[in-house]
């Protein structure tokens, strides 16, 4: 091929891809995926759009043709190990952490490996404690680079896992002030060491390791989103009333089949993961864990067509039956495909924290739900979310400081209380202090408020969660049995809390933590 057709060919890739990703915008999810497999019939043997396609399948939950995909990929690529490191975190990008395990193995296989899919996998290991394969890991990523940052932080956690903090703690203290380390290594290192130093009763140092983390500069237009989020949240407060919520109800004969559905909200960090993991534990229930489902395939369909700027009563109220139905519908096919399993006649506990200010477009879609309101002190909560290093979006950059944790509490909570006497008998607070406290008297209450009849395995919840992948920051916590110590961990923070105690006062009362 000549290079002025090569470029003319280059050129038109490049359309075909902003058009995809154009298309993938307006939720033409077919058309954006025929418009990258015009790409591909362009130029057949790069690897780079089969992984964009793969991408694409797996955004929509077609887990199967994003193997094929990357399977191609890998076969026609000239540098295997990199297609494969590449499919790796494509995988981590729709969170199939097992189809990326995969991936990875294999390219940590492969003869040029880069030392950034030896240390993606060695996370992995971590995760799921096979501490030893990930020490082998990073041996093999040290002989290549014994100086990259990545390795000397992946050293720092295996001293810290073997109980060697005194190894880990210089090793971390010299990549906050490595020049060569990135934003990301720098963060993870601060937060880790702040975890360290909370262990070790260190509460001062532990808060100055914290505010270096969000002293780095971390890039994203977010501010903009929450603003965005909250004042559609507001226009529900004042908009969807009671009435509205009643009318929507008595709809619900016409929103055929009915669906057996729970929705498990509240603020992140009030014990969702853990609750969610001792319902999953009843043979009747299958969860869903912080997905897009509701937002991506239940209601954006049904606000597609109107124009910006609609009120979400206007477009909700607006919507046909008919297309109600294919929501419904729409969300439990591709949560059948997300979880690669038969919902059949089970419940489907959706557990997502960032659910709770959609639950009036929840109540539209699917009047019959049942709400689970995680409650935790609150003052806990916020600390929390402060201390908690969690992928930075639009929810998790107002952690950045801990007014900002309570300004986004008093937010999402004080949504909730909005909306509470507005519906009626369908929700149910569940505490994690008494979680803690009487696990099996909160189970049978939880339990008995779905329909679902007592059974002894959700108190051995742990031993479930140890068969499952389970994605939450929490997910090591719940493979062990309830412990205490994070009950009242603020209380450690008090001075650092206690000038933004007029934020929380209002629902320390409310939900009785004073």
């Amino acid at each position: 091929m000549t290079q002025p057709h090569q470029n003319k060919v280059n050129q038109a890739i490049e359309r075909l891809r902003r058009e995809a990703d154009e298309a993938w915008g307006n939720q033409d999810y077919q058309k954006s995926i025929s418009l990258i497999e015009q790409a591909i019939r362009k130029e057949p043997n790069n690897p780079s759009l089969l992984l964009d396609l793969a991408r694409a399948y797996g955004r929509r939950y077609d887990f199967p043709a994003a193997e094929r995909c990357i399977e191609k990929a890998v076969q026609i690529s000239q540098d295997r190990a990199h297609t494969l490191g590449e499919a790796g975190k494509i995988c981590m990008e729709f969170d199939e952490l097992d189809m990326a395990l995969g991936y990875l193995v294999r390219a940590s296989g492969k003869k040029g490996v880069s030392i950034g899919s030896l240390m993606t996998l060695a996370d992995i290991y971590i995760r799921d404690n096979r501490i030893e394969e990930a020490a082998e890991l990073v041996a093999r990523a040290a002989q290549i680079d014994r100086k990259e940052p990545r390795v000397l932080f992946e050293q720092a956690i295996l001293a810290r896992l073997r109980g060697n903090t005194h190894e880990a703690q210089p090793l971390l203290r010299e990549l906050l002030t490595n020049p060569a380390a990135g934003v990301h290594v720098r963060t993870r290192a601060a937060y880790e060491l702040a975890g360290i130093l909370d262990s070790a009763a260190q509460y001062d140092e532990a808060m100055a390791a914290l505010l270096e983390a969000k002293a780095i500069p971390h890039a994203g237009p977010h501010a903009a989103t929450l603003r965005h989020m909250q004042s559609r949240a507001k226009e529900m407060e004042l908009t969807i009333t009671s009435a509205v919520l009643d009318r929507w109800r008595t709809e619900a004969a016409r929103l055929q089949p009915p669906r057996r559905i729970a929705l498990l909200c509240g603020h992140p960090r009030s014990g969702t993961t853990l609750l969610e993991q001792v319902l999953d534990a009843h043979s009747d229930v299958i969860s869903a864990e912080e997905t897009r489902l509701m937002h991506d395939e239940a209601y954006l369909p049904l606000i597609r067509d109107f124009p910006e700027g609609t009120s979400i009563l206007q477009a909700l109220d607006s919507v046909p039956p008919s297309l109600l139905c294919h929501a419904r519908e729409n969300y439990f096919r591709c949560a059948e495909l997300f979880l690669r399993d038969k919902i059949g006649g089970r419940l489907l506990l959706d557990k997502n924290p960032a659910l709770n200010l959609m639950i009036p477009i929840v109540v539209r879609v699917f009047p019959e739900t049942k709400f689970l309101i995680a409650l935790r002190d609150p003052r806990d909560v916020v600390i929390s979310c402060f201390m908690q290093a969690l992928p930075l979006t639009p929810i998790s950059s107002s952690y950045h400081s801990i007014e900002g944790a309570v300004n986004q509490y008093a937010n999402v909570m004080g949504f909730w209380l909005e909306m509470l006497p507005r519906l009626g008998d369908q929700w149910m607070y569940v505490r994690y202090e008494e979680m803690i406290a009487d696990l099996p008297a909160v189970a049978r209450s939880v339990l008995g408020f779905l329909g679902l009849g007592f059974e002894d395995n959700v108190l051995k919840f742990y031993e479930h969660a140890r068969k499952k992948r389970v994605n939450s920051p929490s997910h090591a916590d719940v493979q062990k049995p309830l412990y205490r110590t994070a009950v009242g961990r603020w209380r450690n923070y008090q001075k650092y809390l206690d000038p933004y105690m007029t934020g929380l006062e209002p629902f320390l009362k409310a939900f009785t933590y004073q």
